[in-house]
């Protein structure tokens, strides 16, 4: 058995408090985490989660077991982490940034980073994801949307994005002439699943509400989901990147909610002789985001 693999099962269970929005946390299906729990606990001679009708609940032994868990996939990971260091033998610079900011943005990041470094990996992944890899240390930096529980990690500055709502092309709202929010009631609202980021979901649905839309959510896991969901006529979403969508049939991108809709990056970071690294992904940010307006 995979022990270090099942251990992330029991974790994302336990934090999660429901076997779904672990699967969805692991970018997995909800069968195999199940599953994959049972295992361990037959393993270990212990049940670790109580399954409840509400969700999943720690036994006593989950809760005593849980802090070893969480430390024995920090140490797997540094481990990895500095084995793939050690055959390289390079000052390669690994990164992550999450879906929501853009192509603009992740392009102006790697640019600017390939200035301060020999190479570079970048990886896509949600901001739990990607807060976990830096905290393991398979990752030196990441930029992540905002809030988000960064633990004991460093965080720059929050750079906020203007995004614009995409909306079905022949949805009324695209001829009126003071377009709001409230005018989108009874589309779908594609987003990212709450668990790629919770603080942040939460924030921006109250936002949301605040503007007179109360959305039900749609999870997508890209931003050719988003389109497909958009052109059929049932859905709207948001994007920081409205140039790429502008000539597409079926979708309109306009600058609605300004305030509610806008997106807060910022760039996390375990080790303070990265301050500088971070610094210069942090202006690049900057830079892209007044660009955008």
């Amino acid at each position: 058995m995979d022990l270090v693999r099942h251990l992330r099962f029991f974790v994302a269970v336990a934090e999660e408090g429901h076997f779904g929005d672990a699967a969805a946390r692991l970018e997995m299906t909800q069968p195999p985490v199940s599953q994959g729990l049972r295992r361990l606990e037959r393993e270990l001679g212990v049940q670790l989660i109580r399954r409840t009708s509400r969700g999943a609940e720690l036994t006593d032994a989950g809760r005593g077991l849980l802090p070893r868990a969480r430390l024995l996939i920090d140490d797997a990971a540094r481990f990895l982490g500095e084995a793939r260091r050690l055959h390289e033998g390079s000052e390669v610079l690994r990164w992550g940034a999450v879906p929501l900011a853009g192509s603009a943005a992740v392009a102006a990041v790697a640019q600017r980073l390939g200035d301060v470094s020999s190479g570079q990996e970048m990886v896509s992944a949600a901001a739990v994801s990607l807060i976990e890899q830096v905290s393991a240390g398979t990752l030196d930096l990441a930029i992540v949307d905002a809030p988000c529980v960064t633990g004991t990690l460093t965080t720059g500055p929050v750079v906020v994005f203007r995004r614009h709502v995409v909306v079905p092309a022949r949805h009324p709202v695209t001829t009126a002439a003071r377009p709001r929010l409230r005018h989108l009631a009874g589309l779908d609202f594609c987003h990212p699943p709450r668990a790629a980021n919770p603080p942040a979901h939460d924030q921006l649905i109250d936002r949301l509400r605040e503007s007179g839309l109360d959305p039900r959510i749609l999870a997508v896991s890209s931003s050719e989901h988003l389109v497909a969901a958009v052109a059929g006529g049932g859905a709207v979403g948001l994007t920081v990147d409205p140039e790429r969508l502008a000539s597409l049939d079926g979708v309109r991108c306009l600058p609605i909610g300004r305030d509610a809709t806008a997106l807060r990056l910022r760039v996390v970071y375990r080790e303070s002789a990265l301050a500088e690294v971070a610094d210069v992904s942090t202006a690049a940010l900057w830079k892209i985001s007044k660009a955008a307006g």
